[in-house]
């Protein structure tokens, strides 16, 4: 009893030490962003004289409208797709045999390995190509490419785990393919969808190299695309740059907030047998 209640205290006591940890680069952002603009923050160092007022000019100066406008559109374009396709993939990796599949999903597996790093040359050039540089598409199509690998790779362990027999209990009454699909799979799949839809949206929504380098314009990029040239504009201006990046984190946050739970079943599905 004694030693179960000391570890855990042990495990209580690593959790608040790796909490403050996490916290701690926030925190410095937050006392920095309440400085005087112009001024240099020396750490950790709460001002005497907060100046709120930052959050206020960081919004107009980055425009902070139009981009979370250009973010949304984005995100509207890239999640719904990706959970479509990477649904209907899955679903079928998960039924055709082994022995034919297994090529197929090695495919995505392959995909898996390929950081975005060392596709944005060949990537710049093929958008270029098709005429959709500098546009919102030119972010769209390659997110929803990229992310497909490991989207598939999602659905196809949450399909495997769904007993064979409510597959068999419905063709037994008749549903063909696709109603089975659509009227049984995906209502069970749901955990499993709002768990991939949430973690593509923080991926996209936080997607800064791809925004950088195919949209010049920055009120077209997601958010933190944008963070690129507001640091440049005012990167000397420290209280600034710190408000603006934390107003940039803020629809993450409130996302976190509002979907704790569903962030859970996303950490808990990556441990499913696939």
């Amino acid at each position: 009893m004694i030693e179960t209640r000391s570890n855990a205290l042990v495990a209580r006591a690593m959790l608040i030490a790796l909490m403050a940890v996490t916290l701690l680069p926030f925190l410095s952002m937050l006392s920095a962003a309440l400085a005087p603009s112009g001024s240099y923050p020396a750490g950790l160092q709460w001002p005497s004289d907060p100046q709120w007022g930052n959050f206020v000019k960081a919004f107009e100066v980055a425009n902070m409208t139009t981009l979370l406008w250009s973010s949304s559109l984005i995100v509207g374009g890239v999640v719904p797709v990706s959970v479509l396709i990477a649904t209907m993939a899955g679903y079928g990796l998960s039924r055709i045999d082994k022995g034919r599949g297994k090529w197929l999903y090695l495919v995505f597996v392959l995909g898996l390995t390929l950081p975005f790093e060392a596709v944005i040359t060949p990537l710049y050039y093929e958008v270029k190509a098709l005429g959709i540089l500098n546009t919102r598409v030119a972010l769209i199509l390659p997110l929803i490419g990229l992310f497909m690998p490991f989207s598939v790779y999602w659905m196809r362990a949450h399909f495997l785990n769904v007993p064979q027999e409510i597959g068999e209990a419905a063709e037994v009454d008749g549903a063909s393919d696709w109603k089975q699909f659509w009227l049984i799979q995906v209502p069970i799949a749901r955990p499993a969808i709002m768990s991939l839809s949430i973690l593509l949206f923080l991926w996209t929504w936080n997607q800064f190299l791809l925004p950088v380098v195919l949209v010049q314009d920055p009120e077209q990029r997601t958010m933190a695309g944008a963070l690129g040239a507001f640091q440049g504009q005012w990167g000397t201006d420290v209280p600034l740059l710190c408000a603006g990046a934390l107003l940039i984190l803020t629809p993450t946050v409130i996302l976190f907030l509002i979907f704790q739970r569903q962030f859970v079943a996303a950490l808990l599905q990556g441990s499913v047998k696939g």
